[in-house]
């Protein structure tokens, strides 16, 4: 790949790291090259800074590694930046008003009470997120330490869905969550790696859309000099895809899109699929600073 980019922004599980409990070394040693190069680094990543290189990224880093360094956390709750002092510096939140989350609290457990009332289907919520709540639609699989989408589960829960009555697929279970979500006046964000359905206000499109506008202000960065990686991009079902989709929008569509996943299936039409894992993810990296 000769194209150098400006700026990369990439998923932390699954793309940058097989689980939060390896070490972070090779991560680090690729992004220390780019930073020292002035190449903006962007984590997009649904999960919170304390399950990113157990919540110590910036003791990595110099003061001026770090200042190229940025972070949309928690599906769009979170855009950070860093300070002279190796702070997180948060630049733009979107967490909802107390009033709002609740009502998204609301609507989560109006989903769960609907399927196990409807289709005699269990599932556990998690409320603890400052912005949306998981609800597991696959209690009995623990996936460990492997975060992200695994081989065979979107057919499994299609198959579990079925053989409890649900006959409308996961897409079903999107139309559903909107149309409660209506109920308390939400216009609800829904989301599926097909173990979790994330209900809430915000996605990676909103952190992806602050970063961009906050690289072009500052730095004069277009989106064509912008490349997204990750792998959760397949799709889910039938025109749905993975929650590393949500970082293409209308402002970021003219980058390049890749994904590293070795699943089998759709994606969309902007994306490259590369496969390779986190090992193809890492080579990108060391052939962007040898440019």
């Amino acid at each position: 790949m000769n194209k150098g980019y400006r700026a990369i922004f990439f998923d932390w599980d699954g793309t940058a790291v097989t689980s939060r409990k390896v070490p972070v070394d090779e991560i680090v040693s690729r992004m220390k090259g780019l930073l020292n190069k002035g190449i903006k680094l962007a984590i997009i990543s649904g999960t919170t800074i304390e399950n990113i290189a157990g919540g110590r990224l910036q003791d990595y880093f110099t003061e001026k590694e770090l200042e190229n360094l940025f972070l949309g956390l928690g599906r769009g709750a979170y855009n950070y930046k860093f300070n002279k002092n190796k702070n997180l510096e948060l630049f733009n939140n979107m967490i909802p008003e107390k009033s709002v989350l609740l009502d998204v609290h609301k609507a989560c457990f109006d989903i769960h009470m609907k399927l196990l009332e409807d289709y005699d289907y269990k599932t556990d919520i998690v409320f603890s997120r400052p912005n949306y709540c998981k609800i597991d639609l696959m209690v009995d699989n623990n996936r460990g330490e492997q975060l992200f989408l695994q081989e065979n589960e979107v057919d499994i829960l299609k198959e579990n869905l079925t053989r409890h009555g649900f006959n409308e697929g996961i897409l079903g279970l999107i139309k559903i969550s909107e149309e409660i979500g209506e109920k308390y006046g939400l216009d609800l964000v829904v989301t599926t790696d097909a173990k979790y359905l994330e209900v809430g206000v915000s996605s990676k499109s909103d952190n992806v859309n602050t970063i961009l506008r906050y690289f072009k202000d500052e730095f004069g960065i277009l989106p064509e000099e912008c490349s997204f990686w990750g792998d959760e991009y397949i799709g889910i079902d039938e025109g749905l895809y993975g929650s590393d989709s949500f970082m293409i929008t209308d402002s970021s569509k003219s980058g390049d899109f890749f994904d590293v996943s070795n699943l089998k299936g759709k994606r969309p039409e902007e994306v490259i699929i590369l496969s390779g894992g986190v090992e193809r993810f890492l080579e990108f990296l060391s052939s962007q600073e040898n440019l």
